[in-house]
């Protein structure tokens, strides 16, 4: 592996920072603080294909090689981790499974609005019985001639309160949830779809999740994606793309505690002296700097697996699950670094704390990382 990373790679993180700082920057607070979503900031981002990132030029996305595509997510995460997400789960859980596993119909049906940014992606399978057990799923897809008619709720869908094209899972037999499976593609104005309140959430509060539900909501046959049955399928290959994704997310987080901690750290005074001099602020630091690094290293093998066509899902699960719990580490000692005014909203690390631990509950809890580790371990042959 080639460990310096290539010009292409340095243009993408300066360009995205550029932007990050100068639009996301003198408004990150403001929108935390208020939960708004800033529809302005994206009508920046459509003409930049922030909406179309890996997408294929053909449907007018930007043909990004995965690293590339987590450098943007982390660098946009590392200002605002709540439109990070918005743009993560966009791009690869929303984009991605239609892309992937769509027919060309519904590629140039459905992509290009997407890509431009014209309609937000949501990824919709938690459930008040179903998340990590995705095979609990109890919204209901029954056929009716050429249609499906969907019935059932979906809960704390990211992007939900502003998704234009919703990729849901369903199933269509419910003697037989395993097999019968399915993900349906639903548009926002689709009568019967209905979008809930706004979640008040700890963190992320810029990115404005909801509920969805799905009433008598009637759809083509043509917006099912691949076979019937294929649900599970298209779900577990979705998140393992996505989990790279939320990793980048967290490693932006990471990031950005970091950097505000050494920068503080220097500036602080006790003892007539700046707190960096201290051996316990400096350990602070080698420890965020260390574990910010590896995190990044992980991410970025299971990216140049992705790229290579070679299979990634433990790798995804590796990287998702310590790129989260380092962003927790990291911003809980940037927090301690930051003494009283770490827990003060004036300073953004109290920010960076809220909106870290939930990289380590959606896209895949710790523990179901763990499980799919566990699982690739014990099936390689010794």
């Amino acid at each position: 592996m080639d460990f310096n990373p290539c010009m292409k790679h340095k243009v993408v993180r300066k360009a995205v920072r550029m932007f990050a700082e100068a639009e996301l920057g003198p408004i990150a607070h403001d929108i935390d603080r208020d939960a708004r979503f800033p529809f302005e900031i994206v009508e920046k981002m459509r003409p930049l294909h922030f909406f179309g990132l890996q997408a294929a030029k053909a449907y007018g996305g930007a043909e990004m090689d995965s690293i590339s595509y987590v450098i943007t997510i982390e660098e946009i995460s590392r200002v605002s981790a709540a439109i990070g997400l918005c743009l993560t789960v966009h791009n690869s859980v929303g984009i991605y499974p239609i892309e992937r596993f769509g027919t060309e119909e519904q590629k140039r049906r459905f992509l290009p609005a997407m890509t431009s940014g014209e309609r937000i992606g949501a990824f919709c399978l938690t459930e008040a019985n179903a998340g990590s057990d995705a095979g609990g799923v109890e919204t209901i897809a029954v056929r009716d001639g050429k249609d499906y008619v969907i019935n059932g709720t979906k809960i704390f869908v990211t992007n939900g309160g502003i998704c234009g094209t919703s990729v849901i899972f369903a199933i269509t037999d419910p003697q037989n949830p395993q097999r019968s499976a399915g993900v349906f593609i639903v548009e926002r104005d689709t009568p019967g779809f209905i979008i809930g309140e706004i979640e008040d959430l700890c963190g992320m509060r810029a990115n404005p999740v909801s509920s969805l539900f799905l009433e008598e909501c009637r759809i083509p046959e043509t917006n099912l994606l691949g076979r019937p049955g294929d649900g599970l399928k298209i779900g577990l290959v979705t998140l393992d793309t996505g989990r790279l994704g939320i990793a980048a997310q967290a490693l932006g987080l990471a990031q950005a505690a970091f950097e505000d901690s050494v920068r503080y750290s220097k500036e602080r005074q006790q003892f007539r002296k700046p707190i960096s001099s201290f051996q316990t602020i400096q350990n602070y630091l080698a420890d965020m700097a260390t574990q910010i690094d590896a995190a990044r290293l992980l991410l970025y093998r299971a990216c140049a697996l992705k790229d290579a066509g070679r299979p990634f899902s433990a790798e995804a699960a590796m990287a998702k699950l310590y790129c989260s719990e380092v962003a927790t580490r990291v911003t809980n000692l940037a927090v301690q670094i930051h003494g009283g005014y770490g827990y003060s909203k004036e300073y953004d690390v109290e920010r960076y704390f809220r909106d870290a631990k939930v990289t380590e509950i959606y896209e895949g809890t710790s523990e179901v990382q763990r499980m799919v580790i566990a699982r690739a371990v014990l099936a390689q042959r010794t």
